[in-house]
């Protein structure tokens, strides 16, 4: 098995971090998560960039920070969930990572998610599994279309998930 670098995408929710960590771990690669290095060098919790300067600035200090780290080999990245809206993003991380999709139902985002306080997209009004629908489905082409493997993980332990993305690379 080689591969420069992995990268894990999907909802927000979905385990990137978790399964990132012990992947990581298991192939002796370090482990990097987007939104934390983000907070790290903006200096302020993704809720309070969001507030303070918007989305945009948000995506543009991403797109940032993706264009210096994928220059490394042998890390496992936890992409934030909008990572894949701009296509220089999408291009730099399929050019240097193998990618997986860890995706679940909108029922399953909504039962993971309905207490959390500080992620920006989901302070809404309305209905809040609404609203998870809505992001799930302006994204999921963008993810399918761009992932080497993409896992479901409903109902699946975070190691069982680990395995499956080792079983897949060394069986390719």
């Amino acid at each position: 098995m080689f591969v420069k670098n992995i990268s894990l995408i999907g909802f927000m929710g979905c385990g990137k971090s978790t399964i990132g960590k012990i992947l990581a771990d298991d192939l002796n690669f370090v482990f990097l998560d987007l939104d934390n290095l983000i907070e790290y060098i903006e200096g302020l919790p993704i809720k309070e960039i969001f507030e303070k300067y918007g989305e945009d600035y948000f995506r543009t200090s991403e797109s940032r920070i993706i264009k210096k780290i994928y220059n490394n080999k042998k890390c496992v990245f936890a992409c934030g969930g909008g990572i894949f809206k701009k296509e220089d993003n999408i291009k730099e991380i399929r050019q240097n990572s193998f990618v997986v999709y860890l995706f679940m139902t909108v029922e399953e985002a909504y039962e993971r998610l309905k207490y959390v306080k500080n992620r920006p997209l989901l302070i809404v009004e309305g209905d809040l599994k609404t609203r998870i629908a809505q992001i799930m489905n302006e994204r999921k082409e963008v993810y399918e279309n761009n992932c080497d493997l993409k896992i479901k993980v409903e109902g699946k332990y975070p190691g069982q998930i680990k395995e499956e993305v080792i079983t897949y690379l060394n069986d390719h």
